[in-house]
């Protein structure tokens, strides 16, 4: 099989369905020239599953195409190369980062953030998580964020809670609702840590991200 971007392409078109393009374009927050051909999430992830081995130069192209579906399987097909024994995460790592204008919706970022950043940077110094969630682009700050589920999964929580101290002011609910899962599962490592957090900060919080935080915290008595 040839493993190029139009080959990937070429195995999501005949899936296309109106009724899944207008569910789509429901939760894109992409820019204006974001085309959407209206395939099942689970297609897409089965043909990058498919496409695991996929150069990066394609994975690239996938990344710089205009449908929405395109880099759903860029960001999938990432996500399936860091899951290998044998990844090249510095490779990884750049192609996600040298592209990030073209991951510019919510769950892009979702899909790819936590094992090929995170993973990543597990054993190394983690400034650029700090970068990111400084930048004035939402989706970088999301990333900043996300990623650092990968290091709450690894018993490390103090990124994580150092991020979302910078944005619990963060004018974006969808960097919020970020915020919220990792102090959720920061607290199903460290329950004392989170307590602690938002004892300090919980005023600082909306409802919402406070709501999330607390999910598996024990009432107090």
């Amino acid at each position: 099989m040839s493993l190029t971007a139009d080959a990937f392409l070429d195995t999501l078109r005949p899936h296309s369905s109106e009724t899944e393009r207008a569910k789509i374009q429901r939760y894109l927050h992409t820019g204006p020239d974001t085309q959407v051909m209206g395939i099942r999430m689970k297609i897409t992830f089965d043909a990058a599953r498919a496409f695991t081995q996929a150069p990066l130069s394609e994975v690239v192209r996938l990344l710089e195409n205009q449908y929405y579906e395109a880099r759903v399987g860029a960001v999938s097909i990432l996500d399936f190369k860091a899951r290998r024994p044998d990844a090249d995460r510095r490779a990884l790592y750049d192609t996600y980062i040298d592209n990030h204008d073209r991951i510019d919706n919510w769950d892009l970022v979702d899909r790819a953030a936590p094992r090929v950043v995170g993973w990543y940077l597990l054993d190394k110094p983690r400034n650029p998580l700090y970068e990111l969630a400084a930048s004035p682009d939402r989706w970088r700050r999301r990333t900043a964020i996300t990623a650092t589920l990968f290091l709450i999964h690894n018993n490390e929580v103090d990124d994580a809670l150092a991020i979302s101290a910078r944005l619990l002011s963060d004018p974006e609910p969808l960097i919020l609702k970020s915020v919220g899962t990792a102090l959720r599962d920061a607290g199903k490592v460290d329950p004392d840590r989170l307590t602690s957090f938002l004892a300090e900060h919980g005023d600082r919080m909306t409802r919402p991200t406070l709501r999330v935080a607390r999910t598996h915290l024990k009432p107090a008595p």
